[in-house]
């Protein structure tokens, strides 16, 4: 995102005639401005497993709070993208019943946790839709 930026500001300033050390400054405050964001961001993330539902709360600036039954919940994928897989992370990805916004992502967990996390919630999500069958 910082490089981007940068970068942007050098097409700018290729446009407007701005000093040559305009993108460096850009970058430099652009990394200022995101790795604590980033860092904040992390530290806000929190879930909970409970007996009826998932519960997931983050947000810096505004703050979400999710609840996902587990009755809800159709399918549950361990997911590694190129970034998870170049800093040894994984995500957990919940599918669920609904129309807006019909997953839901865990990001920052261990390959093993992840996996651990699809597994639980797998065989609490068979258990509640017995529990709930008609």
């Amino acid at each position: 995102m910082s490089a981007l930026l940068a970068g942007f500001a050098a097409v700018i300033g290729r446009f407007l005639e701005t000093p040559w050390w305009t993108p460096a400054v850009v970058g430099v405050l652009a990394v200022a401005v995101s790795v604590p964001y980033a860092l904040v961001r992390y530290r806000r993330w929190s879930y909970a497993i409970r007996e009826d539902a998932l519960y997931l709360d983050r947000g810096v600036i505004t703050r979400v709070r999710t609840v996902v039954p587990l009755v809800r919940i159709q399918h549950v994928d361990s997911r590694r993208g190129p970034v998870e897989r170049a800093t040894g992370l994984a995500s957990c990805v919940v599918y669920t019943a609904g129309s807006r916004g019909a997953d839901v992502r865990i990001p920052g967990l261990t390959p093993e946790d992840a996996d651990d996390l699809r597994e639980t919630l797998k065989r609490l999500a068979i258990r509640a839709e017995g529990e709930d069958a008609v």
